[in-house]
């Protein structure tokens, strides 16, 4: 039954293939023996892991196994502080990673919720309520306005029936459907017009039809499949991390096994290289990373809703911040999913209407000069016309508007729509220029209505009015021409000549090329011995007014945004249910697509191989009249060029591909509670220029992480190599493993975290975004960490040397050494640290720019300043009070790794961060 094409049938065929009675339905007997074979109506979840193992895989992670075995070594060193910090750690990760995961897969339930509880369908003759769950294959089913289609059903009889597929299909209108047959074998959901879907809303007329699929071999089910099948990417960042963590175990057990073996060969006790070399390999193991990394993310997501985006998920703002690609859909996302009449044309002359959205604000203007609707007769009767042949309703929002002025805001006002968003356009337009619904209320009443279908493509009212009747008309210019002998010309009623129809064919043409809506408006005074029972009586000798065309305008900040995402090096892919020469046209207008930039639709898509597409995905910047499927095709065709891949959306269509996205972004708006569930990123303000500030705080974020562990790992090498060379040149231990441990603990922690939230620099925006397999220590990182680390290892040991030879070789002299080693290493870190706040030198930036980072550093010191100072530390931490000239030393070796490699960065070239742009920037055209 699947691979019948339901569309193509004819009312016999359907009744043939369903066995159904197209007037009585199904009897209650073999509606029951259909739902035992068929099951239940509804989307099924497929096996979820429970709470409790979803809260174990989190201790699966490789870096976690480390920390893991931090915390036992820590534990047997008698450090439980350090113990209890990193179990603190592994704890607070696992619970932010069990929530995260726990909420994703709540996208299922949400997509349930969109299924209709009840349904109107005929049971042996009767028409009855039934559970929509209980609904089988060949079941009639009613439809009426306000009703949410219940399963896939196959049309019979539709009587001026639309409905909202937005959500499904990505139409921004809602779409007029038939009974009829439709002939073409493969077809876009968005042309399947004699079917109505599950889960989509009828917002016009009545209709009758055959359930033909349920459950999850309805499409709203193909789209709950394709959210279970769809695997969650890993995050660039959590990749990079892995592999961090792995790196640096191997490192720290091997410089680690090499200082041990280096002290015990010259003669150091083994017990006591045994504690220094556990602590230097604690040390060497940045434990705090993990913490530190979820802090800057934490800050990073409050920062994020300040700026309208929500974060759903800890590393998605770092992974948004690596974006190439951002796949937006168009209607709410890119437009404002708001019908607005933009153009007019009568009697030979081109109007121009301005305003935006709903409010009944703007004007009407010919060449520049503002139009006088009150004399100008061809305009006054297409205003009157928009008002008076119209159901729809405009509504001023005031009661939150009020509760925010009461608290001292400016607010503008709110107007909303109830109805068709066609005719909502068309209230707005006469509402401008006060020709409102309710201004003519008392002037006309309605006395008759022939409704809009897809069939006769137009409408038609009859109105009363003190000098008689009138007939106001509106349709597809194209019928509506035919049905009319004069026209409204200059204010005169004039014969409708071939010429003149001509004119005004090409006038909807030109208009139509724009990608607008375009209408048309005619009428007719009726006389009493008029008969109008019948539209083909009444739809006759019309006159001809003019026409109107609409769109759903692109929001203001969105053309921008683009803009900045381009000289960010992303691009910006348009995929729509719209028609292509909509699309084409929103999307030339917002500049997505440049010179030699394709557009391509649904069918061609179909067409092409997923390796043709790989191919060609690059160059294709418009996707129109797409199905759920193909947006996870392209979504995948990106990913696999090597691209990551941001996808936003508001429908249930785009869950899948949102998904499956390296990160996905949903409206909070107008968006779904489905899409919502599947992103990890929504826009509270629906705004696409919210992306942009998403952008620019994941780059920041990813920076300084990078920052921080350059500062971490460049103090660990300097740690490591300080005691590494001073074993192999036969001296004493330069650090105990009590002072290792602290300045683990203490001087690492505190500036890395602040590091965490420092300020971007300027031009993190001007750069292409980092490949994705870009690794950690790319840029020239790994080189600075080594070089700087061995240059603070080099000088720590000098100033040890140069005190210890200074010396008397006692155990006094050798504590006072120490101390210094320890004074030195501190102060080295601590001056280094303001180093890795600029990917250039120390010298590049405002030191004082980060007052967490000068706040933190002075934290350092005094805790510092304690352990040498305070005599109850000192038997603790083995140091001793130091005097003027070793404090000299002290500052001269700390500042020597930081002068070195300031100069250097000062003389040398810039360590490459300007990254060319990829996406060309130019002329927007389209090439087909």
């Amino acid at each position: 039954m699947e691979q019948k094409k339901w569309h193509q049938m004819g009312l016999s065929e359907l009744q043939e293939a369903l066995d159904c009675s197209p007037d009585g339905g199904l009897h209650a007997t073999e509606a029951e023996k259909r739902l035992e074979t068929q099951g239940y109506n509804e989307l099924t979840e497929g096996a979820r892991l429970s709470p409790i193992v979803l809260f174990l895989n989190q201790f699966k992670d490789f870096m976690v196994l480390i920390l893991m075995g931090a915390t036992l070594i820590s534990g047997l060193l008698g450090e439980y502080l350090d113990a209890i910090t990193i179990v603190a750690i592994i704890v607070i990760n696992a619970v932010l990673g069990f929530i995260q995961e726990f909420r994703a897969e709540r996208s299922l339930r949400a997509l349930k919720a969109l299924s209709a509880p009840s349904a109107k369908v005929m049971r042996g003759g009767q028409l009855l309520t039934v559970a929509a769950k209980e609904l089988v294959a060949g079941d009639m089913v009613v439809l009426e306005s306000g009703d949410r289609v219940p399963a896939d059903i196959r049309l019979m009889e539709a009587s001026s029936l639309y409905t909202e597929e937005s959500a499904l299909t990505g139409e921004s209108v809602p779409v007029g459907k038939h009974a009829g047959t439709i002939q073409e074998e493969e077809l876009p959901l968005g042309d399947q017009r004699n079917l109505a879907f599950m889960g989509t809303m009828v917002t016009r007329g009545t209709a009758k039809g055959v359930v033909v699929r349920t459950g999850m071999r309805t499409e709203m089910g193909k789209i709950a499949g394709l959210i279970q099948e769809t695997e969650a990417m890993e995050t660039p960042l959590q990749h990079r991390l892995e592999q961090l963590g792995k790196l640096l175990i191997l490192v720290a057990i091997g410089l680690t096994i090499m200082v041990v073996v280096a002290g015990i060969l010259h003669g150091q006790p083994t017990y006591g290289m045994f504690l220094a070399g556990v602590s230097l390999a604690v040390a060497a193991i940045p434990e705090g990373l993990p913490a530190i990394v979820t802090i800057a993310l934490a800050l990073g997501v409050q920062r994020m809703i300040k700026r309208k985006a929500i974060v759903r998920k800890l590393p998605s703002v770092e992974t948004l911040g690596c974006a190439s690609v951002i796949c937006s859909d168009k209607t709410g996302t890119l437009t404002q999913n708001k019908m607005t009449v933009t153009d007019i044309w009568l009697s030979g002359r081109a109007l121009k209407v301005s305003g935006e959205g709903y409010a009944p604000e703007g004007d009407i203007t010919e060449n520049g000069r503002p139009v006088d609707s009150k004399h100008d007769l061809p305009l006054k009767r297409l205003l009157q016309i928009s008002a008076l042949c119209n159901n729809a309703q405009l509504v001023r929002n005031e009661a939150e508007g009020a509760k925010r002025r009461k608290r001292g805001e400016t607010v503008p006002e709110e107007w909303s729509l109830k109805g068709d968003p066609t005719e909502g356009a068309l209230a707005v337009l006469a509402a401008k220029l006060g020709s409102s619904a309710k201004s003519l209320e008392m002037l006309y009443s309605r006395v008759k209505e022939f409704p809009f279908d897809s069939e006769r493509k137009r409408m038609s009212v009859v109105v009363s009015h003190q000098g008689g009747r009138l007939l106001c008309t509106k349709g597809a210019p194209d019928i509506l021409l035919e049905h009319c002998s004069y026209v409204l010309w200059d204010g005169k009623v004039l014969p409708f000549t071939a010429s003149m129809k001509r004119k005004c064919r090409e006038a909807a043409e030109s208009m139509a090329h724009s990608a607008l809506r375009v209408l048309g408006f005619a009428y007719r005074d009726l006389r009493s011995a008029d008969s109008c029972e019948s539209e083909q009586e009444a739809e006759r000798a019309l006159v001809f007014v003019g026409l109107a065309g609409m769109i759903d305008p692109p929001r203001r900040e969105v053309k921008d945004a683009i803009v900045k995402c381009r000289r960010a090096g992303i691009k910006t892919v348009m995929i729509t249910g719209d028609h292509g020469l909509t699309a084409e046209a929103i999307a030339a207008n917002l500049g997505i697509i440049p010179r030699g930039g394709r557009s391509i639709s649904g069918q061609q898509l179909e067409q092409m191989s997923d390796e043709q597409l790989e191919r060609e995905a690059d160059d294709i910047y418009v996707y129109s009249r797409v199905s759920p499927q193909h947006k996870l095709r392209i979504v995948k065709a990106l990913q696999r060029r090597g691209h990551v891949v941001a996808m936003t959306g508001d429908g249930v269509n785009d869950a899948p591909a949102i998904k499956a996205s390296d990160i996905g972004i949903a409206m909070g708006i107008t968006g779904t509670d489905v899409s919502k569930e599947a992103s990890a990123l929504v826009l509270s303000d629906d705004n696409f220029s919210t992306i942009v500030a998403a952008i620019e705080e994941g780059r920041g974020i990813y920076e300084n992480i990078r920052k921080f562990i350059r500062y971490l790992l460049a103090s660990n090498v300097g740690e490591i190599l300080v005691m590494f060379l001073a074993m192999m040149a036969g001296l004493p231990l330069p650090l105990v493993p009590i002072q290792i441990l602290w300045v683990n603990l203490v001087t690492d922690g505190l500036p890395a975290m602040a590091l965490g939230v420092d300020q971007s620099e300027k031009d993190l925006m001007q750069q292409q975004p980092r490949p994705a397999k870009e690794n950690i220590f790319a840029r020239r990182l790994g080189w600075k960490i080594v070089s700087r680390g061995i240059l603070i290892g080099i000088c720590t040991l000098g100033a040890f040397w140069i005190t210890l030879k200074e010396g008397a070789g006692d155990a006094e002299s050798l504590t006072r050494a120490q101390t210094v080693a320890f004074t030195t290493l501190v102060m080295a870190q601590l001056i280094h640290v303001f180093d890795c706040r600029s990917s250039r030198s120390i010298f590049h930036r405002n030191p004082l720019q980060n007052k967490y980072l000068v706040l933190a550093v002075l934290s350092s010191l005094l805790l510092m300043l304690g352990v040498i100072y305070v005599e109850a530390m000192q038997p603790i931490f083995k140091t001793v009070p130091i005097g003027f000239r070793e404090w000299c030393l002290v500052f001269v070796a700390a500042g020597i790794p930081t002068f070195l490699m300031g100069i250097g960065s000062v003389l040398g070239k810039p360590s490459g961060k300007n990254r060319k742009t990829k996406w060309p920037i130019g002329p927007q055209t389209v090439s087909k």
